[in-house]
């Protein structure tokens, strides 16, 4: 479909095996092009290792997907090779960077997909497009072989349907995890956050998702806004030597937020990551003996295909850029409908390292909302 696939690859796939490959994973042989003409001809020798072990698992790859340019962006409208469209709500966004990868999952076309996050980039497709993705702990999915964004906020992880697509992608991806489905809902207990702060139908369906933990109390969670000038130099020193020798060949709409990233000043880096230092201690003690956070993965549902993405930028990761800020897992997954019938999403989230636990609940959230 236009504007979703890169390159489609000629392979038979095994039932339930069909993976998506988001096109910022390098795959030896075919081309990468990182959504951007600056390597619209660039093929790989060798696979990222994500990529490596999903295929010796028995994945097979049926298609390179598309993304915004450089995974820059949160909408995936690419000036190169076509914005790629919302299969569940026409003429809205599918969301990004990672948005041909939730288009191609809630088109049927994969069983599971890679993407990458950081600042949102597997949770916001997702949402939008009514699929579930997961951003394990940062470092636990390789994230070799692939084109870096803000690489101390970068990662990798599994995409699918639903959450257990996601955990059957995990399984091949950390083979040491092992992740098992709660009994009950009541075996843990969560702080919510932030659903007042969302589209009424958001809040309902949210809410109405967090209620099935009978423990569970609200909490005041600060967002991490002050944190972006750090992931802001690190997107500059990324691109700083490419944009001096290519910089006509990146597209109109990420052009400006590049120029913004290499010009970012000593002093307004250096105290963004002094409050990166704040946060990482502030935030384990509001959640105190909560085992799980719950917020909405986004604070609306898809907005118009033609949203102003470097406007609009902020309000699309608020609700998920302080998990990259962390470094912790967190998960995304449908909880129903808004009143114009577009999809909700529902986030979990645990402290670094507690990614069986978060996905373990998030199979007993999804069997629950089921029920």
């Amino acid at each position: 479909m236009d504007g979703v696939w890169i390159t489609e690859l000629p392979a038979e796939a095994p039932a339930g095996r069909r993976l998506a490959v988001k096109d910022l994973f390098d795959t030896a042989g075919v081309r990468t092009t990182y959504g951007s003409a600056v390597f619209a001809d660039h093929v790989p020798e060798a696979s990222a290792p994500a990529v490596t072990l999903l295929e010796e698992a028995g994945w097979v790859d049926v298609g390179k997907t598309n993304l915004h340019e450089f995974a820059y962006g949160t909408t995936s409208q690419n000036l190169h090779y076509g914005t790629v469209p919302n299969p569940v709500a026409p003429g809205r966004s599918a969301g990004g960077s990672s948005g041909g990868s939730a288009a191609a999952l809630a088109l049927g076309l994969a069983d599971g997909a890679l993407g990458t996050d950081t600042g949102g980039s597997i949770r916001i497709p997702s949402a939008w497009c009514g699929t579930a993705g997961f951003k394990p702990t940062f470092g636990l999915v390789p994230i070799g072989g692939v084109f870096p964004l803000a690489p101390s906020f970068d990662h990798a992880g599994p995409m699918a349907v639903d959450v257990a697509g996601c955990v059957s992608l995990m399984a091949d991806l950390v083979p040491s995890l092992e992740v098992r489905e709660l009994e009950s809902l009541e075996e843990v207990t969560v702080a919510v956050a932030w659903t007042e702060q969302s589209e009424p139908g958001v809040r309902a369906r949210v809410e109405a998702a967090a209620a099935l933990f009978p423990r569970r109390r609200p909490i005041e969670l600060p967002f991490a806004e002050a944190i972006g000038p750090a992931f802001m130099r690190e997107v500059g020193d990324v691109h700083r030597e490419l944009y001096d020798e290519q910089a006509e060949l990146y597209g109109e709409n990420i052009r400006a937020k590049v120029e913004r990233c290499i010009g970012l000043g000593d002093g307004e880096a250096a105290e963004a990551q002094r409050e990166r230092e704040r946060y990482r201690e502030l935030v384990p003690e509001l959640l105190g003996d909560a085992d799980l956070l719950v917020t909405p993965t986004m604070a609306m549902t898809a907005p118009p295909a033609d949203t102003d993405e470097p406007v609009r930028r902020g309000d699309y990761t608020r609700f998920t850029f302080p998990f990259n800020a962390l470094g912790w897992p967190a998960l995304a997954l449908p909880c129903g409908l808004d009143e114009s019938g577009r999809p909700v999403s529902v986030q979990v989230v645990g402290r670094a390292g507690d990614d069986a636990l978060v996905l373990g609940a998030g199979l007993a959230l999804e069997r629950a909302l089921a029920a």
